[in-house]
């Protein structure tokens, strides 16, 4: 339960039972007062209720570490999962002795799994913001497996002076690729195709 309705003779009551009823604090919830009621005449006539509206304020940490467990409980994983926060970006960092599970083949399972836990947290957040989520550091060795992949292209493309089309990837694998090759004279980088097809071209530089 995410909110609540409650009524009574005052708003604070009225809070305080909405608060109990969510088992939150005061600092937790988002309060809306929708009457505030009326005192009866004497005690006895013409009294009316108060009546607020309390929300509980969503956390995004929460909210995808909650996901995360729901979803690796399904796959029978219990992961330890870390969390760090810098700016807008949330990383999540999960331990287990299964965690091959949940990388899949080249990270598949890992970027489906980031790609829903984002849209969790932004549905959790008044602002947009990131989540990466790894795997035991997958993340980082994928980035050394990408980087080598992208050097070793490049030689290749510029000695046969053919293009060629890397495997669709997420957003920030993409990013890596381009970024090795930055500085390289002999080729270029460009993204083709659509979300979440898109995919890296390596072209000779003419």
């Amino acid at each position: 339960m995410k909110q609540v309705t409650a009524t009574g003779q005052s708003v604070r009551e009225a809070v305080e039972s909405a608060l109990a009823q969510l088992h939150i604090t005061e600092e937790q919830a988002d309060i809306s007062i929708l009457d505030k009621g009326k005192k009866a005449i004497l005690g006895l006539f013409g009294g009316k209720p108060a009546t607020v509206l309390v929300k509980k304020k969503q956390n995004v940490k929460e909210e995808v570490v909650n996901y995360l467990q729901n979803i690796a409980k399904e796959m029978g994983i219990f992961p330890k999962i870390n969390v760090k926060q810098e700016g807008k970006t949330y990383y999540f960092q999960l331990f287990d002795e299964k965690i091959a599970l949940i990388i899949g083949k080249r990270g598949q399972t890992l970027n489906a799994l980031q790609y829903l836990a984002q849209l969790v947290a932004n549905q959790a957040s008044e602002q947009y913001v990131t989540v990466i989520i790894d795997a035991e550091n997958y993340r980082e060795k994928r980035k050394e497996t990408l980087v080598q992949l992208a050097h070793r292209l490049a030689q290749k493309v510029h000695m046969t002076k053919r293009s060629v089309k890397l495997e669709p990837m997420p957003s920030y694998e993409r990013k890596i690729i381009h970024s090795s090759l930055l500085d390289n004279p002999n080729v270029k980088t460009i993204s083709e195709g659509n979300e979440p097809h898109r995919y890296v071209v390596i072209k000779p530089e003419k």
